[in-house]
């Protein structure tokens, strides 16, 4: 079975995003200057300039380095530098060693250890539905955020936690929106009466074609076809929602289907290299079949939002748009990786708002899973997504499975040409 391509009736409708998008696709570029607070100490030693992918590597090496001093790290996109924070102490050598590899340091008042307990308290006395908290390294503070129907006792309820947590610990703000899963996405796929998006396709343990998708999506229907209507192609395998995680393993049911590792954008494709690991700060893509390409940046990392279904923990959140149809779709960066799985949050592709997503390598970890199958690419340099498509109809944000309905979209694993990808 070859790798499934576009049917022309739905092509037509994801052309349709393309004019809607590409002016805003021609902006992506400047889209994202990072927010340094200036409280940042300049060093004689120059910060080395790094790609997003390459800062998170570095901050990895340089958390276990740092130990107890690290407080979290950014990526400033603006001057594509990597900032660490630490606490004031005494290992000034660890700092140097820190400042040599190429980061910029500066120091700050919290340390990890005292946001991520913050954190806890928030989990254990606050998990109102409708709430969510992530730690964002460039305030280093936790990030709370309230959607419109907290009110009354659970808004004082959540506001005198953050109070308790000590001064300048956490800020609290109100969102316009409703957390929501978005169900519907990338490429669209179809399961009962819910609409949902092709993450990313992947290799099953044993070899065998599969794909990610979000997990509300995997326990709102067992097949999934990729035409309204249409037979089944794929049944889910392992799904995780509410709980640690939001993610989906489903299986192609013919093992001969096609499932090359790419992102459909409508009119071309971006080859997927590999998976990566978020980064505060850091410029990121979103491909959805109801609102097309997005773009926007990372705000915070190992994010609880507390949904209506139950609360989910170990998410990214985002300032990139998201609407019910979008919910499984590929979150990822313009030279090709992977970063994340559509989830849910408020707002809408109008008014904006706060979205969240599955990490995918926690998602490939899980269930055993892999990037990169048949024909995958080797990645877009540092070139990003041009114009856009994959738009369809906007469903219902859906019932209590987190499952909406929505029009047409793109077809599983659609092809595309790749020109037209431009900076």
């Amino acid at each position: 079975m070859s790798h499934k391509r576009i049917p022309k009736r739905r092509a037509a409708i994801a052309a349709g995003g393309v004019v809607a998008l590409g002016a805003a696709a021609v902006l992506l570029p400047n889209a994202n200057a990072s927010q340094d607070d200036g409280s940042s100490d300049r060093t004689a030693a120059a910060p080395r300039t790094l790609k997003a992918a390459d800062a998170s590597d570095l901050a990895a090496r340089l958390a276990g380095l740092l130990g107890d001093t690290f407080a979290g790290s950014y990526y400033d996109s603006g001057a594509r530098q990597l900032v660490v924070n630490i606490v004031p102490g005494d290992d000034d050598q660890a700092v140097a060693q820190a400042e040599k590899a190429g980061a910029e340091v500066r120091e700050v008042d919290h340390s990890m250890g005292e946001l991520r307990s913050g954190a806890e308290t928030l989990k254990s006395e606050a998990s109102i539905p409708g709430t969510s908290w992530a730690i964002d390294p460039r305030t280093n503070k936790i990030r709370v955020t309230a959607d419109r129907t907290v009110t009354g006792d659970r808004w004082d309820r959540l506001e005198s936690t953050v109070e308790g947590l000590g001064s300048g610990m956490a800020t609290v703000r109100k969102s316009a929106g409703t957390f929501k899963t978005f169900a519907s996405g990338g490429d669209a796929i179809f399961g009962g009466g819910a609409r949902c998006s092709l993450g990313f396709n992947v290799t099953a343990g044993d070899g065998s074609p599969a794909f990610l998708t979000a997990g509300h999506c995997g326990v709102a229907a067992d097949q999934w076809s990729d035409a309204q209507g249409g037979q089944p192609v794929a049944t889910v395998d392992q799904a995780v929602f509410p709980g640690e995680g939001d993610f989906a393993l489903v299986r192609y049911d013919d093992p001969a289907t096609g499932a090359p590792s790419e992102v459909n954008l409508g009119d071309q494709t971006l080859p997927i290299s590999g998976a990566a690991e978020a980064t505060v700060g850091q410029e990121v893509f979103r491909m959805g079949s109801t609102t097309g390409l997005a773009d926007g940046q990372v705000l915070g990392l190992d994010a609880t939002v507390n949904y209506p279904e139950g609360t989910v923990t170990g998410l990214i959140q985002t300032d990139v748009c998201a609407e019910p149809g979008d919910s499984g779709g590929s979150l990822f960066t313009r030279d090709g990786l992977a970063i994340g799985l559509t989830s849910g949050g408020s707002g809408d592709c109008t008014v904006g708002g706060e979205t969240f997503f599955q990490p995918v390598t926690t998602a490939l970890e899980a269930v055993g899973a892999t990037l990169g199958g048949e024909d995958a690419g080797t990645g877009a340099g540092d070139e990003g997504p041009g114009d856009a498509g994959g738009a369809g109809d906007t469903g219902d944000a859906g019932d209590g499975s987190g499952a909406g309905e929505a029009g047409d979209g793109a077809a599983v694993g659609g092809e595309a040409g790749t020109d037209g990808l431009t900076g």
